[in-house]
This record gives C-alpha cells, sequence and structure tokens, in this order.
C-alpha cells in the first residue's frame, strides 16, 4: 500500500512536469528535504534529560540565510568528547545504548538533533545544512572524535573536509551514503520520476548550490581528510549499498572498513557499538 501511494504522488508529479518541469521539480525538492518529525516518546525524552541540555542559535547561508535552533545533548566526562550525529527522521536517543557504554568510560559526549529533528527548529533538512551545524557544535563543544549514523556520517565528511577543524581526530561513518548523486537517483527510482522532472530537480540542486548532484561526493571528500577514520556498514543494507562503504574505502586512505551481515541500515547491536568503542578507546 505505501509503494502504491509513493508511486502515484510521484505519478502526480510528473503529470505536473508535463505542463511546467520547474514547478514538478521544486515539489520532487521540497518532498525529498521534509522529513518526518517523529514524535519522542516519555521513556526517550527522560533519558534524554539526564544530559545538560542547551539550545545553540545558529545561523548559517547555505542556499539561503537560515536561522535555527538547535538543540544538544551533553554527558559530561574527562575524557576526549565525542560528537554523536544521527540520521535522517530520527533524534539524539538513537544513540543511548553508546552513550552508555561511553558515559561509563569517562568520555565527555555530546549529541544533537539535526535541523527538522528531535527538538530542533526547521521543517528543512539536507547534508550540505546539517555539515554546517555540525561545524558549530564541534568546535563550540572542541570535538575530538564524531560519531555519524547515515546522512549524519555523510555530513561530517563534508563538514571536515571543509573546514578541516584540527582538534577532530577521528571520524566514524555508520551506514553513510558516499556521493549524493546516488541518494538522488534511488529517490527518483523510488518515486518514478520521469527524465524531465529528474533533470528539473538537476537544474534546480545548481541553482541553489552553484553545483550539479555529482559534486557532492563525501568519499572523494574524504580523501583531504587526515582524521583517523572507522567505517562500518552492513552488507545487506537495503537503504545505502554497501558499494558506498567501498567508495569511502577506495578514497579515504586514512580509514578501515568493517563490514557486518545482518544488522541493516541502523546497525544497531552490541557488536557495532564495541567496535565504535574500540576505535575511540584505542
Amino acid at each position: 500500500m505505501k509503494g502504491l501511494i509513493i508511486k502515484s504522488m510521484g505519478g502526480l508529479i510528473n503529470f505536473v512536469g508535463i505542463l511546467s518541469p520547474r514547478l514538478a521539480g521544486k515539489i520532487s525538492l521540497n518532498l525529498f528535504s521534509s522529513p518526518r518529525r517523529i514524535k519522542i516518546k516519555e521513556k526517550q525524552r527522560d533519558f534524554l534529560e539526564t544530559a545538560f541540555l542547551e539550545d545553540v542559535d545558529i545561523n548559517v547561508s547555505v542556499d539561503k540565510p537560515t536561522n535555527l535552533t538547535i538543540k544538544t545533548y551533553r554527558w559530561l566526562g574527562s575524557k576526549e568528547t565525542v560528537l554523536l550525529a544521527h540520521g535522517w527522521e530520527s533524534n539524539s536517543f538513537r544513540w543511548k545504548s553508546l552513550i552508555l557504554k561511553l558515559k561509563a568510560l569517562d568520555y565527555n559526549i555530546v549529541a544533537l538533533d539535526a535541523p527538522a529533528h528531535g527538538y530542533s527548529s526547521g521543517t528543512k533538512f539536507n547534508a550540505i545544512l546539517y555539515a554546517e551545524c555540525i561545524n558549530i557544535i564541534a568546535k563550540k563543544f572542541k570535538a575530538d572524535i564524531i560519531v555519524g549514523h547515515s546522512v549524519g556520517g555523510m555530513s561530517a565528511a563534508f563538514f571536515q573536509n571543509k573546514y578541516q577543524v584540527p582538534t577532530v581526530k577521528k571520524i566514524i561513518l555508520l551506514g553513510a551514503p558516499s556521493n549524493f548523486a546516488g541518494v538522488f537517483s534511488r529517490y527518483v527510482k523510488m518515486m518514478g520520476y520521469s527524465k524531465r522532472v529528474a533533470k528539473s530537480m538537476d537544474q534546480l540542486i545548481f541553482e541553489r548550490f552553484n553545483y550539479m548532484p555529482e559534486h557532492f561526493n563525501a568519499a572523494k571528500f574524504s580523501e583531504d581528510i587526515n582524521a583517523e577514520g572507522l567505517i562500518i556498514h552492513d552488507k545487506l543494507d537495503r537503504i545505502i549499498p554497501y558499494s558506498d562503504a567501498e567508495d569511502f574505502q577506495s578514497f579515504y586512505k586514512n580509514a578501515k572498513l568493517i563490514a557486518t551481515e545482518g544488522y541493516g541500515h541502523g546497525l544497531r547491536n552490541e557488536e557495532v557499538e564495541d567496535h565504535i568503542v574500540e576505535f575511540i578507546d584505542q
């Protein structure tokens, strides 16, 4: 049923594209950048409130000036600062199990809710905007290590490539997409968009960011990252293909790849957390 609704929506946008490709492109891009805000449950909120909470006001200019309030969570420790960046339609609670393990080892932990996610403000989201937010939060709290899941990982690569923050010594990418063009093409295929609509989307991306989608290649960007890297990706990931991890491995020379099998895109598993903790603690 869900697939039928998606295809029906794509068909309607294709019809609009016959009359106005530009309008269809705007509608499709709006859908692409509008995550559902998943309600945080009471038990999840109770855990998040064990942290020091701080709203960070951010003014960034990506394709246009944007004012945001980013919710951050801090669990204080005496060791290095670990910054946690979640993925699409998630929030900082997704890190609970890892946070407890890092807290037991006395690491200083910071998590943020991405724009349009959790308790942060905004209605639109993309990896370029997220990278700018990560930059501000990483500098504010002097992050030594960054862990990013899915688009959080892609955004972390975008951030470090652009800003080369010297305090960041390690980056961990979990199920991260290696390139924006691949994410875009999977979205076009899922929605069943026509070539006319897809071409209009590409043109609008160029107008907004001065580059075509192919430019935003996190794997290639990682070639210029000196921080030590760990890439963890599941071979059965149905959201972001394992080949994206191989792309990262081919460019990110100072990183190692760990392949899992059966944990899916979420990678919510004790074995994965143990790999992360071991890498951070070594």
